[in-house]
């Protein structure tokens, strides 16, 4: 819903994801100049990804659909360089149209414009694409053969399984169409892995409105507002300056320091959604969530008149961004609840503009998370001369109990005697687009790590 019912570079983009170092105590290099890059590898090769893009439908989202369907191939690029090519893929399409269901009502409220009943309720959608069963399956079955249940391009394929229209809920209840469709959906059986990554990625221009309770749609208009999307930041969102109760939201001016509301009397709070999902694995390293999405900020309360409408104007969330788009200027909101949900994965999640005509960039960035976190052994930056890097073998990563060793730097490129150790080798193959082809080595020897174990390097890159 618009309100009312119905770049950077990626060199840039490149630092923010690579260079940043891990938060937790793991050994560190003091670089005199340049930065450091980071790397995360898994020991134990895991290629099996489910990807689910949870893409809203309300009507205002025909050209960022279109936007998202063009320049999926840039994604695919960027994932088809990981080592040993695509990795084994699922990818499901699912919309932010759950109707005028509530979590905490046993069921729906009066049908309200667009939304009614449980809308498309968290089922995977494939909108006429060539696809056999509800959602993309890709594997690997050797190095000439992949099994597919899709005919033609996988770019052209998504492309069409992306563009759900623009008919949906102008409520949109992302976090609660994601766990519908996660948590044991029947129609969307097989989807979800238990050993494969899951990816959530969300492609929106209005945040999150996961009701609780269907008075937020239904409720008096004397005590919420008129039945307008403005009650999802009314009730939803409090800001600390500007902002602290639903009276003073209701205000017009700027405010600051917005985080989801903490009261579930309308809204479901976002904590339970980041509960929920990561519920899903033992291993929380193996959860990435990203979203392309209106900016934070500004975050402005204006008066306008609702659309169709001739009365006076009210109380709406002003929109953050704005650019032209392919059918004219297109907007988004800020998504203060959904940011929030991406916040709570650290080294996991990543987060860009839908406000472009272009989503190429938001787009690869994505696919460069998930080529870091599958384990990219290849140096993207310029290695400072000579190496200088800190290796560390690190078992029960992110937990109390988490343990490391550190490793040496090999004695010899060849045949070296203080194994387990690293050193940086040179691969044209599989490091094609790094500097140098460099990739970081761990040589064993005899030696056999733990099946859980993550080798975490941070290695000096120069400035050049």
């Amino acid at each position: 819903m618009r309100g009312f019912l119905p770049v950077f570079g990626m060199a840039a983009l490149g630092v923010s994801l690579l260079a940043g170092c891990p938060d937790r105590e793991i050994s560190k290099v003091t670089p005199e100049q340049g930065r450091v890059e980071y790397k995360d590898i898994p020991v134990t090769v895991n290629r099996n990804v489910d990807l689910l893009f949870v893409i809203d439908d309300s009507p205002s989202m025909n050209d960022k659909q279109q936007n998202l369907a063009d320049n999926f191939g840039d994604f695919i690029t960027v994932l088809n360089t990981i080592q040993g090519g695509l990795p084994d893929v699922h990818i499901g399409v699912v919309t932010s149209d759950m109707g005028t269901k509530a979590s905490q009502d046993p069921s729906p409220g009066q049908t309200l414009g667009g939304c009614s009943g449980t809308g498309k309720a968290g089922n995977l959608q494939i909108s006429g694409a060539p696809v056999s069963g509800s959602f993309i399956s890709d594997i690997k079955v050797s190095e000439t053969m992949r099994n597919q249940n899709y005919t033609g391009a996988l770019k052209d394929v998504f492309a069409t399984m992306a563009k759900v229209g623009a008919l949906g809920c102008g409520f949109e209840q992302h976090l609660a169409a994601m766990k519908a469709a996660l948590n044991g959906n029947s129609q969307n059986a097989g989807f979800l892995r238990a050993d494969a990554y899951l990816a959530i990625i969300f492609i929106q221009d209005e945040d999150d409105c996961s009701i609780s309770h269907t008075t937020l749609l239904n409720g008096p208009v004397s005590s919420l507002g008129s039945q307008q999307s403005f009650r999802c930041t009314r009730f939803g969102v409090t800001c600390d300056q500007g902002g602290t109760t639903p009276d003073s939201m209701n205000t017009v001016g700027t405010k600051t320091m917005c985080h989801p509301s903490d009261s579930d009397l309308y809204l479901e709070k976002v904590q339970t959604y980041v509960d929920f999902v990561k519920g899903l694995k033992a291993d929380p390293q193996k959860i990435i969530v990203a979203g392309i999405m209106g900016t934070v900020d500004p975050f402005q309360v204006e008066l306008r008149t609702p659309p169709g409408q001739s009365t006076a104007p009210e109380p709406a969330l002003a929109h953050s961004c704005t650019y032209q788009g392919g059918m004219g200027p297109e907007v988004a909101d800020p998504p203060i609840r959904l940011k929030y949900f991406l916040d709570q994965f650290p080294n996991r999640s990543t987060f860009t503009t839908i406000c472009q005509r272009n989503l190429s960039d938001g787009l690869t960035l994505i696919a460069q998370l998930l080529k870091t976190v599958l384990g990219d052994p290849c140096i993207e930056g310029n290695l400072a001369m000579p190496y200088d890097c800190s290796v560390s073998d690190v078992q029960n990563l992110g937990k109390p109990n988490q343990v490391e060793n550190i490793l040496p730097a090999c004695n010899s490129d060849t045949a070296p005697s203080n194994t387990p150790c690293w050193r940086i080798a040179t691969d044209a193959l599989n490091c094609a687009t790094a500097p140098g082809n460099h990739t970081l080595k761990i040589e064993r020897g005899n030696t056999t790590p733990a099946p859980e174990t993550h080798v975490i390097a941070n290695c000096v890159t120069t400035t050049d």
